[in-house]
């Protein structure tokens, strides 16, 4: 088992922005769309990407500096794609906020874990992505019904 702070780094970024809605927020995200089996698996999911992103077992292999390099690249401009859309979607609850907002948390953790060999995050993602993907748009389809 090891540490890899890039991976506690890339959570922590993604964090900023969910943290800085619910401050501003708290009364704003209303589940609309209730499936337990999906929203636990959903948690187990996501829970299981931001640990497996720094806490690595066994340890994380790139298979060369380019790879490792990549890995960083592609992450970071992943990352300011996401901050930069939740400013743009702050006051928003549309399809495209829904979509995006959950899509690109779940390339950013299926990605990372593909290119640096780490399975358990492979795992994880493949358990979050569809989860949280779906939550979000049912939960813009549900609310779209009621008004």
């Amino acid at each position: 088992m090891s540490f890899f702070v890039y991976g506690l780094v890339i959570v922590l970024i993604m964090l900023v922005p969910n943290v800085v809605f619910a401050l501003f927020n708290k009364d704003s995200f209303e589940n609309n769309w209730h499936n337990k089996a999906v929203e636990i698996l959903e948690q187990v999911g996501r829970f299981g990407c931001m640990i497996f992103m720094f806490i690595v077992i066994p340890e994380i292999s790139f298979s060369s500096d380019e790879s490792f390099a990549l890995y960083i690249i592609v992450n970071m401009v992943l990352l300011l794609l996401y901050c930069l859309l939740w400013i743009v979607f702050f006051k928003k609850n549309n399809m495209a906020k829904a979509v995006s907002l959950s899509v690109i948390p779940s390339v950013i953790f299926l990605f990372s874990g593909i290119i640096s060999f780490n399975i358990p995050l492979i795992i994880a993602a493949v358990i979050f992505s569809p989860c949280h993907i779906l939550i979000s748009v049912k939960n813009v389809t549900e609310k779209e019904k009621t008004e």
